[in-house]
């Protein structure tokens, strides 16, 4: 063998694994699932959370298919676009992204359209900043015999997510927010009640990337013995790695960090002045994973969030996407960044950026107020 050779024989801790078996990706789910406190099978499909979002649409609605989508943000937009393309019946229930839907608003839309047979929700919105009352939600979800589509991407870790107890049917979820964790893999809890109906829809996904019902039958009807395809190892070992992180702390712990960093966040803007103000109206209506500030009137948000980071550029600050780069500014505070130094860190930074467009701001009375909320 040439030195060049045995130069490319030295082992990597990134390359040079033992392949992921079958028991061990099997355990993931396991303690998935026990994160989630159900019951229910639990899939971890492998790739972002887009995937399963999709497929769990696309495997359960269809042509015969009348759906109430809820809309409180862009992803509610989006599993419209993806309900329609199945050829379901569509009807768009939006509220304005600064607030969030209520139980009865769903109920009214059940009372104008009791053929509705499937709902779809967000339950935080990170873009917008709110999160919506999945528990009461569901309860006249389940009254009306509907099955129950949740988003809870963003939520898991930051807010209780409770698929069984809430009567949810296919609850996705991704690591890469609140629970601080990998992008490229995904969770979705599928009921009984979901699998039959893919089963009887004629146009579920087979032999695709995109199938559940794939993944049911070479998985899970086999005893979760020999997996249908080579898994993402390194994102499995990460999700299994913040999953154990997560059951070290107790995941109470984890959800009142991130309740603390918003309440933090939002008396800590409102301190601040400068015209400065929270984006969701309403305490109750924030989601505990994001905090969506309103930018001053003549202020552009992404060129405030651009000035702060200057200042300080490991701040957890970003401009509201797309539209609404123009007046929202998001501070991400989850995962690693739901601590008290990155709360003190965006406001620090935003209050150097606002006083640079020589708006008056109170930084010290900011950082008092969030200190005060976070205790």
């Amino acid at each position: 063998m040439s030195v060049s050779e045995e130069s490319t024989a030295v082992t990597h801790p990134f390359l040079d694994l033992a392949p992921l078996t079958a028991a061990r990706f099997a355990s993931v789910e396991d303690r998935v699932a026990r994160l989630l406190r159900t019951e229910q099978d639990v899939v971890i499909m492998q790739g972002e959370a887009l995937l399963p979002l999709e497929g769990a649409i696309r495997a359960t609605a269809g042509p015969g298919t009348t759906a109430l989508n809820v809309i409180t943000g862009p992803y509610g937009q989006t599993f419209g676009n993806w309900l329609r393309d199945c050829g379901a019946t569509v009807i768009d229930l939006a509220v304005p992204f600064h607030t969030a839907v209520t139980a009865e608003q769903i109920r009214e839309s059940f009372a104008e359209h009791p053929e509705i047979d499937f709902v779809s929700l967000v339950h935080a919105e990170a873009a917008t900043g709110n999160t919506n009352p999945v528990a009461e939600i569901g309860e006249v979800v389940r009254e009306r015999g509907a099955l129950f589509y949740l988003d809870a991407v963003a939520s898991v870790g930051a807010e209780p997510v409770l698929p069984d107890a809430w009567g949810v049917d296919l609850c996705v979820i991704g690591a890469q927010k609140a629970m601080g964790g990998p992008a490229g893999v995904s969770a979705v809890s599928v009921s009984a009640r979901a699998w039959a109906r893919m089963a009887a829809n004629p146009r579920a996904p087979r032999r695709s990337y995109l199938s559940l019902l794939d993944w049911k039958e070479r998985w899970l009807d086999g005893g979760r013995t020999a997996l249908p395809h080579a898994p993402a190892q390194l994102e499995m070992l990460a999700l299994e790695a913040c999953v154990e992180r997560i059951e070290a702390d107790g995941l109470d712990a984890v959800t009142a960090r991130h309740r603390r960093a918003a309440s933090a966040t939002r008396a800590g803007a409102r301190a601040l002045g400068g015209g400065l103000e929270p984006y969701v109206y309403e305490d109750r209506d924030a989601a505990p994973v994001a905090t969506t500030l309103r930018a001053p009137s003549g202020v552009v948000a992404s060129e405030l969030v651009a000035r702060a980071l200057e200042s300080d550029p490991a701040a957890p600050l970003a401009a509201g996407g797309g539209a609404l780069a123009k007046e929202m500014i998001r501070v991400n505070h989850y995962g690693v960044d739901a601590t008290r130094g990155a709360v003190r860190a965006s406001l620090s930074a935003l209050g150097a950026a606002l006083a640079a467009k020589g708006l008056h701001v109170d930084v010290e009375g900011a950082l008092r107020a969030a200190e005060e909320a976070w205790r």
